[in-house]
């Protein structure tokens, strides 16, 4: 037998609960032959009789009556599933999985997370801390489908956009003495320094930056997260070199110095060039985009005495002259 045709099926039911073909073709939009039609091609597919006459009123047979509750819960599970794909496309639900660096992921993503989850309840997000390397991995290998990273990537399969223009900066024990207004690889070289995992992008970016002064007269210690570096930082004496945006809010005992060269460490947006939109995932990439909105870690002159503070810090300590900005 073959499957039941629903507008067959809806015509049927109209044509009961009005009790006349007539009825049930004008409020159907429809004309009565047609009417007459979808239900004697329902009964041909059932092969059974669905409605009687009884003077002009058509009435259900019993085996009609039993077809109208099954109608109901037929029609009431079609609706169940029309709102549900209206949700996905409205972008109300979904599942959308984030790679990030742990930095991104302690400073910048907390705020968007909570609004996403406030907006947009619906969506189901999953957020995994991965290196720039391993998250550039997982996004052609599509098991991610978002992930933000540190800049510079070149990767063909991928679509990267720059979001914020952030900076590398030394931050270094207040217990040491004779620290310069700009922190240089010589001297980077000559200090205890404490820095993240080997396998970090931006520990690829200071080692390119110290590359002159490699190898290392000291091997640096190395640690997991910038939070641990800033409070082995902060017990002195030693230097760590970690994104600006890390030491907004910083701890006594650490003083914040700028490199010289400048040495950016941008945060950026990845996802696959081939990536099929859909409407949840367009949202979450609109609010990972707006992090590119808000302004990076600002530089600006003390209004007393000499030098630059890290503006909105608490327990920097001494001159920090101005930091460059990436374009």
């Amino acid at each position: 037998m073959r499957s039941i045709n629903l507008d067959q099926l809806r015509t049927f039911t109209e044509v009961v609960a009005c009790g006349s073909f007539s009825a049930a073709a004008r409020r159907l939009n429809l004309t009565q032959p047609a009417v007459s039609l979808q239900v004697r091609e329902l009964e041909r597919r059932l092969r059974i009789s669905l409605i009687e006459r009884m003077g002009r009123t058509a009435r259900a047979t019993a085996p009609g009556r039993e077809l109208i509750e099954h109608a109901r819960r037929i029609f009431r599970e079609c609706e169940s599933a029309t709102s549900a794909m209206d949700r996905f496309r409205d972008g109300r639900v979904g599942r959308v999985h984030i790679a990030t660096t742990l930095t991104a992921l302690t400073y910048q993503l907390p705020s968007v997370l909570t609004r996403l989850r406030q907006d947009h309840p619906g969506i189901e997000l999953q957020v995994t801390n991965m290196s720039t390397c391993d998250s550039v991995e997982a996004i052609i290998d599509n098991s991610v489908d978002l992930a933000l990273i540190t800049l510079p990537v070149d990767e063909t399969h991928l679509r990267v956009t720059p979001l914020r223009p952030e900076m590398l900066v030394a931050i270094v024990s207040e217990a040491t003495t004779d620290i310069p207004d700009f922190v240089t690889p010589d001297y980077v070289a000559s200090q205890p320094l404490v820095l993240e995992h080997a396998r970090g992008a931006i520990h690829g970016l200071i080692m390119q930056w110290l590359s002159g002064q490699l190898p290392l007269a000291r091997e640096p210690m190395r640690l997991g997260t910038v939070e641990a570096l800033k409070n082995v930082v902060a017990l002195g004496p030693c230097m760590s070199i970690v994104p600006d945006v890390a030491v907004a809010d910083t701890l006594p005992g650490i003083v914040v110095r700028p490199l010289s060269p400048p040495l950016p460490c941008t945060l950026g947006l990845a996802e696959h060039h081939n990536r099929p939109r859909e409407p949840a995932l367009d949202v979450v990439r609109q609010a990972l985009l707006d992090l590119g909105t808000i302004t990076s870690v600002d530089m600006t002159p003390c209004s007393q005495g000499r030098g630059h503070l890290l503006n909105g810090a608490r327990g920097v300590r001494g001159p920090v002259p101005a930091m460059a900005r990436v374009p």
